[in-house]
């Protein structure tokens, strides 16, 4: 076997004639996601990036962290940066329209992922977790674990967002079948674990006799655990999740969590990329309808031996 030292390549590239055409720069793909903070985001934001770069793009990730003047600052760099496409992770149903509606205008294709906007036809195609399909899939197992009469406790996503009252209102379609199922709080966390931890405390505070938890999300609901099991009174409590991270299947192997919905977020992220890349290629869109949805998977203490990495579920 050869040896290439350092020696050997650099007279090799001595060796070589000098090139008169310039290396060409790889044509970018910018990727803004919420906060990679949330293991969630991150995750979308690096599947999207590693598929981009295994296509032969440059990519970039940055994070606008709900903040829509932070993401009309970042969509004014991928204009300049002269990026090819945008996946976007919107930070607001409605205040991100206008920033969609600027890349389009500067001939940048923009694919949204996760959260829609409250406006068709300025995006090649926004691609999300089917929200009510798995709302309804998390409240029938809630309800199941939970049984037909309690007291319990709803956190709320952030309002900006619609996936937070869609899977609100997927949860109270199932529960409100059940007169005896009692909801004595109902809490804005924002996805936030600090936040649901607070909420937490004050409603144990306010009821003494709190029996379950379903959350909006997974972060919020880990919050709300964190409350529980520090008032002592985790023990018996049916707490649910929305997401598949990592750390809510960790408290879903030990018991805390009693179930976590998955989102195909790996799935989506990489979709969103390769229709992107089409786009570029072609100049259509590579699926007909803008809007598309990705189903939703239960994880319980069942099946959880079969969550293979980051929101990956084995059949």
């Amino acid at each position: 076997m050869i040896k290439f030292t350092k020696q050997i390549l650099l007279a090799a590239a001595t060796a070589l004639p000098l090139m008169a055409s310039p290396v060409l720069a790889k044509d970018l793909i910018s990727i803004i996601v919420t906060d990679p903070a949330n293991p969630y985001w991150f995750t979308e934001g690096e599947v999207a990036k590693a598929t981009a770069e295994k296509l032969g793009y440059e990519a970039n990730v940055s994070a606008h962290k709900g903040d829509t003047n932070v993401e009309s600052n970042l969509v004014d760099a991928a204009i300049t940066n002269g990026a090819k496409a945008l996946i976007l992770d919107p930070a607001n149903a409605d205040g991100s329209v206008g920033v969609v509606k600027k890349a389009t205008a500067a001939g940048i294709p923009v694919f949204l992922v996760n959260a829609e906007i409250n406006e068709s036809g300025i995006a090649i195609a926004q691609l999300v977790s089917n929200n009510a399909q798995g709302a309804a899939l998390g409240a029938v197992a809630w309800q199941e674990m939970v049984g037909e009469k309690a007291n319990y406790v709803e956190f709320f996503g952030n309002p900006a967002d619609n996936n937070a009252a869609t899977r609100s209102n997927g949860y109270n379609t199932v529960l409100s079948q059940y007169p005896d199922l009692k909801k004595v709080a109902e809490e804005v966390a924002n996805w936030d674990r600090t936040q649901g931890y607070n909420k937490m405390q004050s409603i144990i505070q306010a009821h003494d006799n709190i029996e379950a938890v379903i959350s909006g999300n997974d972060e919020m609901a880990l919050g709300a655990i964190a409350a529980l099991k520090e008032a002592g009174k985790l023990d018996g409590v049916i707490v649910g999740g929305f997401d598949g991270s990592p750390d809510a299947v960790d408290a879903v192997k030990s018991g805390e969590l009693a179930y976590t919905v998955l989102q195909p977020v790996a799935v989506f992220s990489r979709e969103a990329v390769e229709q992107a890349d089409y786009y570029i290629k072609n100049g259509k869109a590579k699926v007909a309808n803008e809007k598309q949805l990705f189903d939703c998977l239960l994880i319980t203490k069942d099946n959880v031996a079969n969550y293979t990495g980051p929101f990956v579920l084995s059949e």
